[in-house]
């Protein structure tokens, strides 16, 4: 067994809070999104295990926000991913998102925002993540939600948590 040097602060929060997403995006997947809520969700599109189609990796080759809000179906959460099917241009598409991928996560119905910065060790453990195949990813039957920019109220929102004063520069 190893001995621990030092704690990894930063990666134990960030791991936290992506926990808080996670349990977020289940419980919608098991009974849909209550009252008001709704989420924008920005995502790194260059993380190995995202799975977005050519024409919007061509547009957005970094990064991307989504909005799970009216019309998005088939949301499924495992560990390490999320799928969800959304439209774009009236264009049905399957996205597979790693959750370590997300670099925002923001509900503005009640001002509630996290934000992530990948670290290097984080980039490391997404090397390692199995890469998902169209076959591997699972089935659609139904349509979905377009994306949408970020809201200037959710990026100023007042619960937004930054840990950049944490990290070492």
């Amino acid at each position: 067994m190893s001995k621990i040097t030092k704690f990894d602060y930063e990666s134990l929060v960030q791991e936290s809070l992506r926990s808080v997403v996670r349990s977020a995006l289940m419980q919608v997947s098991k009974g849909g999104l209550p009252g008001n809520h709704h989420f924008y969700i920005s995502f790194r599109t260059d993380f190995p295990g995202v799975d977005l189609p050519d024409y919007l990796l061509e547009q957005y080759p970094e990064e991307i926000t989504i909005v799970l809000q009216y019309e998005f179906w088939d949301l499924e959460v495992e560990e390490e991913f999320f799928f969800v099917t959304l439209c774009f241009n009236d264009i049905h598409e399957r996205l597979t998102v790693p959750l370590q991928s997300i670099v925002s996560f923001v509900d503005p119905s009640v001002k509630f925002g996290l934000q992530f910065s990948p670290t290097i060790h984080e980039k490391a453990v997404l090397e390692q993540l199995p890469v998902r195949s169209k076959a591997d990813k699972p089935k659609s039957k139904t349509k979905a939600n377009s994306e949408t920019p970020l809201p200037e109220s959710a990026q100023s929102g007042s619960n937004v948590v930054v840990l950049d004063a944490f990290r070492k520069k």
